[in-house]
């Protein structure tokens, strides 16, 4: 039994493998065509599969459902507009086109200048 269990789980990545390449929209496919994914994974067994989950296939867990690599680009906070309008939001302050808050000149405030 312990002689098999190799065999049927390259079998099983393999087929795991070569089922999602087939399912995956050709727009999504990573780095090759998605002709070439499958050649790939079919003639070389041990390690097509392999390289297609490192290299082929699409990310998952990319930021805002972003697959393409000019699509997975990270937005500092202060540059994110959304952020910023929930901020506003929450806390009930100025939007972003009304400027700061207005400010009262209190006791450690310099006098203005002449």
């Amino acid at each position: 039994m312990l002689k098999v269990l190799p065999v049927l789980l390259l079998l099983a990545v393999w087929i795991y493998a070569f089922v999602e390449c087939l399912n995956t929209p050709e727009r999504d496919v990573r780095k090759l065509p998605k002709v070439a994914w499958i050649l790939i994974i079919l003639l070389f067994t041990p390690l097509g599969p392999v390289a297609w989950f490192l290299a082929g296939r699409p990310r998952r867990n990319a930021p805002y459902g972003a697959v393409r690599s000019e699509e997975r680009r990270w937005v500092a906070p202060d540059d994110n507009p959304n952020f910023l309008k929930s901020l506003d939001e929450r806390d009930g302050g100025p939007g972003p086109d009304e400027g700061p808050a207005p400010r009262d000149a209190g006791p450690e405030d310099p006098p203005p200048a002449r």
